[in-house]
């Protein structure tokens, strides 16, 4: 059984002429309506004090002002219209949600907009106004789960997420990124500091990784690392945008390679977690190649190796071997002194 949260009302943050559209959210839900053995699950706005765990009251207050007063351009890349306010806690909500259906073993997948993965405490930014993993994260261990790994496979590093969690050793933050992209943060070399050093591990890419390469770097850095530090809970920030076809980055995913990862991540939820694993949707830009992933990440949760083939096809660069293994030898220097698994 495969639980999903959706809800139409997520169209109603309306972007205008903008990549995280309404469509976005629409193509991901009719991804996964034809595959068999999900249960549907409406969202419902999070209780403020899932939100208040942490983003502080003025920073609430200052989007429901701007969204009160019309909205708008919020910054150079983050757009409001008047409902983006209901629907930010919507989100918010939608990941409390698949957190609770988790709890007992089966997986469950928020198809939220907007995404959250950029929202720092105080600001909003990078297409994001709440952060939507942090908020089921604290969510979560207040319900008794208190180790809890965030795994990030979003072209562009969460860095509202690493934030949030940078001194807490209870939550272990892992990001694979393209390097260089947006918002220019995630180095190899940040690793936490005070008592969560070495519970933040950066794993930024070179363009054309690939499927093999995505998967050679979970296999030998990021399972090691979750399964030392054996969560209770495992929620993947899943944006799409690694995709080949992806406007924003250059990554080379296939909708087979990300069916891959979710396999990996749930295998290790289940040696960990007793199972319990949440996906929350983020990026990705190309609608093709949204619903494509989608549909082959459902597949893969429902236990079902036979991806669907990926419409859009495969990308044309060749992977980068050499390139990958380099950038993975650095990770490894850095994070032996945490992780000697890896």
């Amino acid at each position: 059984m495969l639980h999903v949260v959706s809800d139409a009302r997520f169209a109603a943050h309306l972007t205008g002429k903008h990549p995280e559209a309404p469509e976005r959210w629409e193509v991901a839900d009719a991804a996964l309506r034809p595959l068999q053995g999900i249960e549907w699950h409406s969202a419902v706005p999070a209780d403020p004090q899932a939100i208040l765990a942490v983003h502080p009251q003025a920073h609430l207050e200052a989007l429901d002002r701007f969204c009160a007063e019309g909205g708008g351009q919020l910054d150079r890349d983050t757009v409001l219209s008047p409902g983006s306010a209901e629907i930010m806690r919507l989100a918010a909500g939608a990941a409390v949600r698949a957190v609770e259906l988790a709890a007992g073993g089966e997986p469950a997948f928020a198809l939220v907009r907007p995404p959250g993965h950029h929202a720092l405490p105080d600001r909003a930014m990078g297409f994001c106004l709440l952060n939507n993993a942090a908020i089921a994260a604290r969510f979560a261990q207040r319900q008794g789960f208190g180790r809890v790994a965030i795994v990030d496979w979003d072209l562009h590093h969460g860095n509202g997420t690493e934030a949030i969690f940078w001194e807490d050793p209870s939550v272990l933050y892992v990001s694979t990124h393209q390097e260089g992209a947006f918002p220019g943060t995630g180095a190899a070399n940040d690793v936490g500091a005070g008592p969560g050093l070495g519970t933040t591990l950066n794993v930024p890419l070179p363009v054309a990784t690939g499927d093999e390469g995505f998967a050679t770097a979970f296999r030998e850095i990021v399972g090691p690392a979750m399964l030392r530090f054996a969560p209770d809970l495992v929620i993947v920030s899943a944006g799409f945008d690694a995709h080949w076809k992806d406007p924003l980055g250059h990554l080379g995913l296939s909708a087979g390679g990300f069916a891959a990862l979710a396999r990996l991540v749930q295998d290790w939820a289940h040696a960990t977690a007793a199972g319990r694993i949440v996906l929350l949707l983020e990026g990705g830009y190309d609608l093709a190649a949204v619903g494509a992933s989608v549909a082959a990440v459902g597949a893969a949760l429902l236990g079902d190796h036979e991806v669907p083939p990926d419409p859009v096809g495969k990308p044309a660069e060749p992977e980068r071997e050499e390139a990958v293994a380099r950038r993975l030898a650095r990770v490894r220097e850095i994070q032996s002194a945490y992780w000697p698994e890896c």
